[in-house]
Formats: structure tokens, C-alpha cells, sequence
């Protein structure tokens, strides 16, 4: 408890899924959170819960595709705690009826796909980073995916934004560093959250299931733990870096379900 006492974190993306598990996590540990999501009334909703809770929350509409929306939401965030030493850049994704392999790709949604994973995540970032340095330091937290490490089938432009996303990290990291802002970014695998019931069959889901390593298909608190660690001073020496928490998917070879026989 109390790893992030004092600090004050923002984060896009908020209201549901990973976003609203971290948001919770990291007011348990006492920090002050901006809640940034498209859905106002279910941005205000995670708030109201975490206040309920006892901690500090406050929820804002904001809307990642407009430089001068993700803008408003930091200033918000330093006039309503008094500085800001925490941005999650969380919000992403697209949409994989429309994103799919190179050939059949819809380019409109692929634009789509770099603004609001690519785009947001720069100009997130520039929104906070003079608060955080007059902060005397902090934590940048980008969402990637395995998808930005591995090939796939599908959605083609939502792999190449997370593998942007990545390298933009270690940009930011090298950039700033000197100053004492950290930049590190989460690649999630496959996570129980609404989006992946909604988008994914039951088949499919079961299909990730048995390519993990561990025997299950990892929770939003998952990868909130992780967040709330990069974001606490227990890694402070860490920076520039890619966190896979993802299971064990992509720790094995594409041949090793196929070799297992051969230990009976």
C-alpha cells in the first residue's frame, strides 16, 4: 500500500477494462487519478467508485483523436491535484472487421488505427512531459500488444502502431531521461477484458488459452500490476523498456504444442 503516495497520474482510456483496473489499483496505492475516456458518464462512474473507496479520482470526456481534447484532460489533471508525475497512455485498438490482412486492409481504418494508437500516444506525451519534469521526474506508461513484437493474420495496422508505439517509447525514454522521466511500455497478451468477449469467439478464446504457457487467459489486474510497478519508484532504474505480460504466449517456439508428444 502506498506505493504511489503523493504522486498524481492520468490516465487515457480509463473507464473500462485494463484502464479502469489500473486507475483503481493505483488510487489503492495512493495515488490522485485523472480518468480519461471517451464515455463521460462512464468515466465519471469509475471515479465515483474509487472516491466511494476512499481514494482520490476524478473522470473527464476526452477524446484521444483531438490534440487539443488530450491537452485539456492533463491541465485538468495538474489544476484539480497540483502537478502530475504519472501518464498512461492506455487508449487504443481498432477495429478487426476492417483491419485485417494487407490486401483486403481498409486504409481509412488504418489511418484511424496510427492516430489513435500512434498519434495519441505523442501527443499524450508531450501534454504531460513538461508537468512531470517540473514534478522533478516520473513515469510514462505506453499500452503496446504482442501484436507489435509478432506477425499475425489480422489486423495488420493495429501490429505496426504498437510496434511504433514501442520504438516511441524508447525515444522517449533516451530523450528524457536525463531529466527523470522514465518511459517504459506493457505489451498485454490475450486479456479477459469486454473488448476481447466482444470482438473474439468462444473458439478463439479457447484457442489463446491453449497457446499460453500458463493455463489461463490473464485478467485487467493483471496488467494494471504492472503499470502500477513501472509508475512506482520500485522501478526506477528501469526505462526504455518492452514488459510482456502476456502468459507465456510468446515465450515458446511455433513448433514447441508440436514437440510435446515427444515426451510420452
Amino acid at each position: 500500500m502506498n506505493r504511489l503516495e503523493n504522486k498524481v497520474a492520468v490516465i487515457t482510456g480509463g473507464a473500462s477494462g485494463i484502464g479502469r483496473a489500473a486507475a483503481a489499483m493505483m488510487a489503492a496505492e495512493g495515488a490522485a487519478v485523472m480518468i480519461g475516456d471517451l464515455d463521460q458518464d462512464k468515466a465519471a462512474q469509475a471515479a465515483a467508485e474509487i472516491t466511494e473507496a476512499g481514494g482520490r479520482a476524478v473522470g473527464r470526456a476526452v477524446n484521444a483523436m483531438e490534440e487539443e481534447s488530450l491537452h485539456g484532460l492533463v491541465e485538468s489533471a495538474v489544476e484539480e491535484f497540483g502537478s502530475l508525475h504519472i501518464m498512461c497512455n492506455h487508449v487504443g485498438g481498432s477495429n478487426p472487421r476492417k483491419d485485417l490482412d494487407l490486401l483486403r486492409m481498409d486504409m481509412a481504418e488504418f489511418d484511424r488505427t496510427m492516430a489513435l494508437n500512434v498519434r495519441s500516444t505523442v501527443v499524450g506525451s508531450r501534454a504531460a512531459l513538461p508537468h512531470i519534469i517540473a514534478a522533478g521526474g516520473g513515469s510514462i506508461i505506453n499500452t503496446a500488444s504482442v501484436a507489435g513484437i509478432s506477425g499475425d493474420f489480422l489486423q495488420a495496422a493495429y501490429g505496426t502502431a504498437k510496434a511504433a508505439v514501442i520504438r516511441l517509447t524508447q525515444y522517449i525514454a533516451t530523450q528524457y531521461g536525463e531529466q527523470y522521466v522514465r518511459c517504459n511500455a506493457i505489451a498485454p497478451g490475450a486479456i479477459m477484458t469486454p473488448a476481447l468477449r466482444d470482438n473474439l469467439s468462444e473458439d478463439v478464446i479457447e484457442s489463446i488459452r491453449g497457446h499460453n504457457s500458463l493455463p489461463f487467459i490473464g485478467a485487467p489486474e493483471d496488467i494494471a500490476a504492472a503499470m502500477v510497478f513501472l509508475a512506482s519508484d520500485e522501478s526506477r532504474y528501469i526505462t526504455g523498456q518492452l514488459l510482456t505480460v502476456d502468459g507465456g504466449m510468446s515465450s515458446h517456439s511455433a513448433i514447441a504444442d508440436g514437440r510435446r508428444s515427444m515426451l510420452s
